[in-house]
């Protein structure tokens, strides 16, 4: 399931492409994705222009306004402002061509463009198992927190705010295991299952350890491992197990660098103890026995 960093990547992939593009068209092939794509995307969508391409935890969010929107001294967020809000799912890519193939199968919606300098554009999102989500609201930006698939969210990993004091204060009587905790989303978003691995490792926790009960200084560690375990996916393109590209069609190597994820009976990349794969909440989960106590 692509997470934070492979987002992360798709909307610097997609940012020099998007930004200042004109919205000329929609094509939507299927609606029946894990929320059914509005009935008015191709009714409200044309004629706008994409001023922004954002991100939050999981979704990825373009501001479209209307041209009297998008002029030097508009004001953003104005009444004709909205955004589409995609979620790539499980399976979900966005990929962006200039001249697109003959749509597929599980070639859901296409967003038809014209960049910054008037070229045909077409944005593709892939889906094979439809758990992803394009949806529209005309929310202005001061709103946009208040959304129902936003407002829960937890705070940015690379939002200074998040340090170890954040952690710490925010686990406090929580007895559920930390990776639990962490896959939650509602303290920090991102960490998903690969992630929550590497950084508990990097941090020297074992994934099992009750939230509630780690000091200040392991928490301080543990966010710092958040924080460069995430940078150094998105540095490597995220990561491919099974169908994630990003928008040029490249895949990511993180999980070639992993030191536990998918590596069990393997020797410690540290220590050399064989790593263990337990499963916590129905996902699997990678630790050394030696270096995470």
């Amino acid at each position: 399931m692509p997470e934070l960093p492979e987002v992360e990547v798709t909307r610097r992939g997609l940012l020099p492409h998007l930004e200042g593009s004109r919205i000329a068209g929609v094509a939507v092939r299927h609606r029946g994705l894990r929320w059914p794509v509005p009935e008015e995307l191709e009714a409200c969508l044309p004629g706008r222009l994409i001023r922004r391409v954002e991100r939050r935890g999981k979704y990825l969010l373009l501001e479209c306004v209307r041209e009297g929107d998008a002029t030097a001294g508009g004001v953003a967020g104005g009444e004709d402002a909205g955004w589409l809000l995609i979620h790539l799912g499980m399976t979900g890519t966005l990929r962006v061509w200039h001249e697109p193939p003959a749509p597929g199968t599980h070639d859901h919606v296409d967003l038809l463009l014209h960049d910054a300098a008037g070229r045909p554009l077409t944005l593709r999102f892939r889906d094979p198992r439809r758990f992803g989500a394009v949806l529209w609201t005309p929310l202005p930006e001061a709103l946009l927190p208040t959304h129902p698939l936003l407002r829960n969210l937890g705070i940015e990993p690379f939002d200074p705010a998040f340090d170890g004091d954040w952690l710490y204060r925010h686990t406090r009587g929580r007895s559920a295991a930390i990776k639990t905790v962490l896959l939650s989303g509602d303290i920090v978003v991102g960490v998903g299952n690969i992630y929550c691995s590497e950084s508990l490792f990097r941090a020297g926790i074992r994934p099992t350890t009750a939230a509630g009960r780690l000091s200040r200084a392991r928490c301080e560690r543990l966010a710092a491992a958040v924080r460069e375990t995430l940078a150094l996916a998105i540095e490597r393109g995220g990561s491919t197990l099974r169908d994630f590209v990003g928008s040029d069609g490249a895949s990511g190597y993180f999980q070639l660098d992993c030191l536990v994820y998918d590596r069990a009976g393997k020797p410690c990349r540290h220590c050399a103890t064989p790593v263990r794969q337990i499963v916590q909440g129905q996902r699997s989960t990678f630790y050394c026995p030696q270096c995470q106590r």
